[in-house]
Parts: C-alpha cells; sequence; structure tokens
C-alpha cells in the first residue's frame, strides 16, 4: 500500500472539476511516479515498469503489478487514459498518456514540499522528475527547506519522559536535520 499524504493546502479545483488536493490525498507514491513518467510521453505499462526496474531503481523500485494497478486508479480518475491495444507475444499492451487533468495534478504535485516522513522517497522522486523535464528545481527546495526549518523547530524541546516519546522525537529530530542538511547541500549547489 503506497504512501498517503495530508495537506494544508486551499483546494484547487483541477480540469475536470476535481480538486488537486483531493488527488493528493487519494494517490500513493507509485501513483505519482507512474504520472510523472506518463508525462514524459505515451508508455505501455511494461515500459513503466521496465524504469523502475532499471534506470529509476535506485529511487523508487515498483514492481509490474503495482505499475498495473497504479495506471487502473490513473485511469479510472481521469488523471491517465488507455490510448490503444497491440497485440505480441503475450497479452494485449495497452498504451497510455496522461491528460490535461493529471498533467494539472501531476505539476500541482511536483510543486508542492512533502512532509518529513515522506522525504525519504518522495522528495527524490519529485526532484528526479523536474530534472527530467528539464525544469528547475530550485523553488521546490526553497519550499522544501522552509518545510524542515518548521519540522525542525518543532523538536526544540524534547519532551520531559524518557522512553518511546523521547526516541520518537530524537529520530525525527535527527531526521528533520540530515533532510534540512541535504536541501542546503543541493541549494548551494544551485548556486543559492
Amino acid at each position: 500500500m503506497g504512501v498517503r499524504f495530508t495537506f494544508n493546502l486551499l483546494r484547487t479545483p483541477g480540469v475536470r472539476g476535481v480538486s488537486i488536493l483531493k488527488a493528493m490525498g487519494e494517490l500513493s507514491v507509485t501513483d505519482w511516479a507512474v504520472l510523472a513518467v506518463l508525462a514524459e510521453g505515451e508508455a505501455y505499462g511494461f515500459q513503466i515498469a521496465q524504469l523502475f526496474s532499471g534506470e529509476l531503481a535506485s529511487i523508487w523500485r515498483i514492481q509490474k503489478p503495482q505499475i498495473y494497478r497504479s495506471l487502473q486508479r490513473l485511469s479510472s480518475r481521469g488523471l491517465a487514459e488507455m490510448i490503444g491495444e497491440e497485440a505480441g507475444r503475450g497479452p494485449l499492451r495497452h498504451r497510455y498518456r496522461i491528460t490535461d487533468s493529471g498533467r494539472a495534478q501531476l505539476e500541482a504535485w511536483l510543486e508542492t514540499p512533502v512532509e518529513l516522513r515522506q522525504a525519504r522517497f518522495e522528495l527524490r522522486l519529485k526532484l528526479l522528475f523536474l530534472y527530467r523535464s528539464g525544469r528547475e528545481v530550485r523553488p521546490l527546495l526553497e519550499r522544501q527547506h522552509e518545510r524542515y526549518r518548521e519540522a525542525l523547530a518543532a523538536f526544540a524541546k524534547l519532551p520531559e519522559q524518557e522512553g518511546l516519546p523521547l526516541l520518537v522525537a530524537l529520530w525525527r529530530r535527527e531526521m528533520a536535520q540530515a533532510s534540512l542538511r541535504f536541501v542546503e547541500d543541493l541549494l548551494s549547489r544551485s548556486g543559492r
């Protein structure tokens, strides 16, 4: 099961009347990654699976069944559409493309900073797809920097009690510090 998102943003109408906020809350990281691949061009499920078991596997590995379920979810929500079938050896191959609504919602997702819990994979995926599309990563990094500074400030006062509450707070503080350093390093390399 994919990671679910929570956002504190205003609802923004999507192209087909679906709010971008609603789609963000319902889609998994895998769904967003598949949608981002479709934004690069039409593709078969098998082609997408090859990308995530090869070139993109160092950031996010997606198994073939997950790709096909994701394509079905994206299609049912009007974010992607099947545009043809092709016979070959084995089962029919279905070709998909992103819809206008899918593109608008993907843009909003790519520009939205992640919560600390989703930093490990989601932020790297967003940066990867921004780089692959030739877009500037700096605006996302600046918003992400602010989000991590806020997260770190929340851990300034550690819990009084020992045990699990302290363990969790210390772990989250360390993750916030490491994530902040990561973003600061990327910003310094992009000419901050």
